[in-house]
């Protein structure tokens, strides 16, 4: 299903080693909150979920080239309109029990971000 039009936030997290663990434990805190409080239909749904992780490259534009000792977790969720990311982030600090973890580990690591854009190419 394409995702063209819609609404997306993309987060990238560089965590240093002794960060990695505090990540997981984040990460998996907020799958299970997403799967249990968001909305899969109407105009608030959450259309896709993400959440990867891999070394940070030397190079990042050579997936041959050697790993830092860093770690990055990237997070993507697409909504179907600007209004499920606005929800998202009511639900999340009135909510989830983790945000005010989450907040803290985000500051202590590098952090890139793209929020709520519109989706401009999708495929399938």
């Amino acid at each position: 299903m394409s995702h063209e039009g819609k609404t997306q936030i993309t987060f990238i997290f560089t965590a240093s080693p002794d960060q990695v663990g505090e990540g997981d434990r984040i990460f998996a805190s907020h799958a299970a909150w997403i799967a249990k409080t968001h909305y899969r239909e109407g105009n608030l749904a959450l259309l896709h979920y993400n959440v990867v992780k891999g070394p940070e490259l030397s190079n990042p534009l050579d997936p041959s080239s050697q790993p830092t000792d860093n770690t990055c977790f990237v997070l993507t969720e697409v909504y179907e309109t600007p209004a499920g990311l606005e929800d998202h982030w009511k639900q999340g600090s009135e909510g989830w029990e983790d945000f005010s973890a989450f907040v803290n580990w985000a500051s202590s690591v590098k952090v890139a971000v793209l929020h709520g854009s519109p989706v401009i190419h999708s495929l399938w």
